[in-house]
C-alpha cells in the first residue's frame, strides 16, 4: 500500500524529511499539493521537506523583506519581490 500525500499532516512548527525524492517527482508533488497550501516545500539533494510554518515565522518574513525593500529602494537598486520560487534549471 503506498502512501498518499493528503493523508500526511505536519503540524505547525514541524518539518517532515524525505530522501531519494527524484526531481519530476519533487515536480508532481508541487503539482498535486497546488498553490494554495499552508505548508511550505524544499527541495535539495534529493531531499524533499515538508514544514508548516508558526505564525511567528511568517511576521519575521514579512517584517525582514520590509526592511530590504526600504533599504533597496533607498540606495535606488532595482529588485523583483517574488516569494517562494522554484528554478528549474
Amino acid at each position: 500500500m503506498l502512501l498518499k500525500l493528503n493523508q500526511l499532516i505536519v503540524k505547525a512548527g514541524h518539518q517532515l524529511l524525505i530522501k531519494d525524492v527524484s526531481w519530476s517527482a519533487y515536480k508532481g508533488i508541487l503539482a498535486e499539493l497546488g498553490d494554495n497550501r499552508s505548508s511550505r516545500i524544499g527541495y535539495s539533494q534529493r531531499v524533499l521537506e515538508i514544514m508548516a510554518p508558526l505564525p511567528e515565522h511568517q511576521v519575521a518574513k514579512v517584517i525582514i523583506g520590509d526592511l530590504i525593500k526600504v533599504l533597496l529602494e533607498e540606495l535606488d537598486l532595482e529588485f523583483w519581490s517574488l516569494g517562494s520560487t522554484t528554478f528549474d534549471k
